[in-house]
């Protein structure tokens, strides 16, 4: 680790900002999903992170006079591979189920260990990897149970594809962000994804109506713009400066039972035994990830 991730006063938040973020995203899987039957996906998505860049732009106003060259190509990477990831991601949405997608979402967790050894030349350790299976049975567990549980689909294989891209985007803000203002590089992430989302409106050219921006649309676009964008997403460019990538992927991962969670609560989605059992698991998983057990290896250590 470079010493800023660790003598910062922010590093300290690291973890819980991260949390954070996967409890705002997991309630906004609904939102999205109702969302996504109105508006094109380009269209969702430019609106979206448009209005999140100025929102960062504004209120991190003091902060552009570090900004360079640098900047520009750590935060149009990062917004490249996140614009590819929501786009495939929110494709297949589209296409399957909530559950599956927020599942094969997080199949970046298992990627990430090795993405960042190939890239940065650090093996990930036993740990690392038990971790992001334990994880990946867990919320398999969680999110693919009874009638989600059905056969591969397109969309499935979308959000696969989107998931690898998240992956992608983990291991660029892990790059780009070692000794660089965070608040800026995330604000100039949001500018070029909304950039890119744009240009897949023109080249998409798919048409929408005034009429559709009623109330309920206006509101949940208000909430993934404010909470799911500006606030979720700084959260994890936050939290991940100061976290290795390993380690944050396991927690981002988190997502996905917080949205089964808000199902439970909000759209009367039932419990099942399997779902408590990959809780579990996704508990001992985050558990290793942080701690790689080390507080057994102390006991065993002084018993002897």
């Amino acid at each position: 680790m470079q010493p800023n991730k660790t003598t910062s006063p922010l590093a300290k938040f690291a973890t819980p900002l991260i949390i954070l973020a996967t409890i705002i995203w997991g309630s906004s899987f609904v939102v999205m999903k109702s969302s996504v039957d109105v508006l094109p996906t380009f269209w969702l998505l430019a609106i979206r992170f448009t209005f999140a860049a100025l929102v960062l732009a504004v209120v991190f106003l003091p902060r552009w006079k570090v900004c360079d060259k640098q900047y520009l190509v750590g935060g149009t990477v990062m917004g490249f591979c996140l614009f590819v990831a929501y786009a495939f991601q929110t494709f297949g949405l589209e296409r399957t189920t909530p559950g599956k997608n927020a599942f094969l979402t997080a199949v970046y967790c298992v990627i990430v260990p090795f993405l960042y050894w190939a890239i940065a030349r650090r093996r990930p350790d036993r740990y690392n990897i038990l971790a992001a299976l334990l994880c990946i049975v867990g919320i398999g567990l969680v999110s693919v149970t009874g009638e989600s549980a059905s056969a591969v689909n397109l969309g499935d294989i979308l959000t696969l594809v989107g998931g690898f891209f998240f992956a992608c985007h983990i291991v660029a803000v892990a790059k780009y962000s070692e000794g660089r203002d965070i608040f800026i590089l995330t604000a100039i992430q949001f500018a070029s994804f909304a950039l890119f989302s744009w240009i897949g409106v023109l080249v998409t050219g798919a048409p929408v109506s005034p009429e559709v921006f009623d109330q309920d649309l206006i509101f949940g676009l208000a909430y993934l713009v404010v909470f799911a964008s500006a606030g979720a997403l700084l959260f994890q460019n936050i939290g991940q400066k100061y976290t290795a990538p390993a380690t944050a992927a396991v927690l981002l991962s988190l997502e996905a039972p917080f949205g089964v969670v808000f199902s439970i609560i909000f759209a009367d989605e039932r419990p099942t035994v399997l779902m408590f059992i990959g809780f579990a698991l996704i508990f001992v998983a985050v558990v290793c990830s942080e701690t790689k057990f080390s507080f057994l290896r102390k006991k065993e250590t002084s018993q002897g």
